[in-house]
């Protein structure tokens, strides 16, 4: 069973060469400078969102962060999946899992109804484990951006 450890400011060296390493594998183009300044408010205690180490605090092997929105309709607060990133070396274990089973109930103390994902329509294996985890794609709506 994994453990779920609130990220704070005194956990970036551990943080941020995850999160490195997650944006080589999605080949996202950042560097330390810009990781460390988007990951420091969430860090402080932004009320956008959260990052939460995965396993040991000393020695985590993964992290996810959740930024928040609003949604009428589905009562309130709302959470979206911004990162989640597990190493390769501990993946399988049912340690993803764990994480998205626990993750809502941890989230409940910021008042998260409804939580959001986007996965790659190839990546089977990581669908999968979102429906294992009662995600489901949502019929008549499809997530688009727009950026700035």
């Amino acid at each position: 069973m994994s453990t779920l450890h609130l990220a704070r400011p005194e956990d970036i060296d551990r943080l941020e060469p995850m999160v490195a390493a997650y944006h080589g594998f999605e080949q996202i183009d950042s560097t330390e400078d810009a990781r460390r300044a988007a990951l420091a408010p969430l860090l402080d205690g932004t009320p956008h969102g959260v990052a939460y180490l995965i396993g040991p605090r000393r020695a985590p092997v993964g992290y996810i962060v959740v930024s928040f929105g609003y949604s009428v309709e589905l009562g309130g607060i709302d959470g979206f999946i911004d990162e989640f990133f597990i190493r390769e070396r501990v993946r399988g274990r049912g340690m993803g899992s764990d994480v998205l089973h626990t993750l809502l109930p941890a989230l409940s103390q910021h008042g998260v109804k409804a939580l959001h994902l986007e996965v790659d329509i190839d990546n089977t294996r990581a669908r999968r484990l979102y429906e294992r985890a009662g995600f489901k794609a949502r019929e008549r709506y499809h997530l688009m951006t727009r950026t700035a």
